[in-house]
């Protein structure tokens, strides 16, 4: 997919032997995916148990209705943010106020790649 988004100007998906969608890798992306991709790592105290990993956790599924844990480890997180009506500022300013309190050392928010859209209609196939 990586190879896609840099070479082709447009691109179509089929699913079951029709066209389900076509236009520039910007555009499927923005109509057709959902959300945002969230990764963040958490400072943790080699002494002290998982306590701040869960409390971001909590913090994150609270905020974010809808979230998915995609993976966790290491006080590394990765979710999948699907509320449609989340803005970049929205969740930029919401991380930046919640830094001190849930001990984030870093954080990356992102698009939805062009590989995640194209599973989502790889469903649909029979």
């Amino acid at each position: 997919m990586e190879e896609c988004e840099a070479l082709c100007t447009r691109l179509a998906v089929m699913v079951n032997g029709q066209f389900k969608c076509l236009g520039s890798p910007q555009h499927l992306k923005s109509k057709f995916g959902s959300g945002y991709t969230l990764l963040a790592k958490i400072h943790i105290e080699p002494e002290v148990d998982n306590c701040a990993l869960q409390l971001f956790k909590d913090f994150i599924e609270h905020t974010f209705p809808g979230s998915q844990l995609k993976d966790a480890h290491q006080g590394m997180v990765h979710y999948h943010l699907t509320d449609k009506t989340l803005t970049w500022a929205q969740v930029f300013g919401t991380l930046e106020a919640a830094k001190e309190k849930y001990c984030i050392e870093d954080y990356c928010v992102s698009q939805i790649s062009l590989e995640q859209v194209f599973l989502s209609f790889a469903q649909f196939q029979h």
